[in-house]
């Protein structure tokens, strides 16, 4: 059997057959290239369907990113996925407070998940950047939360945690906001969803140089 060896040839006719499949449709070309990204990372055409932009998402990604942002993210999975070359040149910097050992006793003393915790950690550090939420609607219901309050002030949130409870109703909840945001609609999502996003936006500002 024939088979592509070539990283940059599977890459290339991936997209070739992402290309076949799905007509771009409603995206812009800069919504289209993080739409395609996903649906690479992830093998699955429905998140053409699924993922939601709101006015100016992309943009406002950019510019926090522009000014070497801080990149909050809700799993360690996530922080290690996100491309740390593109980050280095981008002067941006990814934290992920789930392990911090005040996070796990806030979490215990007010009886709360340690993804919310970790949003309020966040909240403490500073009240800016980009949120990139793949696993846990908890943490997204804090963010908003917070938000509502005047209390932290995202630059853009991606909002794709992915399951059975909570997971919908957070990203619409998002949805419903006037923050700036990427989401998935229904269940489906996940950390790899949210690295897809992240570095398709990191990939955009690096070819802006």
């Amino acid at each position: 059997m024939e088979y592509i060896s070539d990283p940059g040839a599977i890459e290339k006719k991936s997209y070739e057959i992402i290309e076949s499949h799905v007509h771009r449709g409603k995206f812009d070309e800069r919504e289209w290239a993080i739409v395609r990204r996903v649906i690479h990372s992830v093998a699955d055409f429905e998140y053409a369907d699924i993922i939601k932009f709101s006015e100016k998402a992309v943009e406002a990604g950019l510019a926090a990113m522009r000014r070497g942002c801080r990149i909050v993210t809700d799993t360690r999975m996530a922080k290690a996925g996100i491309s740390w070359k593109a980050l280095e040149a981008s002067g941006c910097v990814v934290k992920c407070y789930a392990d911090y050992p005040e996070v796990a006793s806030e979490s215990r003393k007010l009886g709360i998940t340690r993804a919310m915790a970790s949003i309020m950690e966040a909240e403490r550090e500073a009240i800016d950047g980009i949120f990139a939420i793949g696993n846990a609607p908890t943490a997204l219901f804090k963010l908003l939360e917070l938000a509502k309050e005047g209390r932290i002030k995202p630059d853009l949130v991606i909002g794709v945690p992915v399951g059975f409870v909570g997971a919908a109703e957070s990203k619409e909840a998002l949805a419903a906001s006037k923050i700036p945001h990427i989401i998935t609609r229904g269940r489906k999502g996940g950390s790899t969803v949210a690295v897809a996003i992240v570095n398709a936006l990191l990939s955009m500002l690096e070819n802006e140089n």
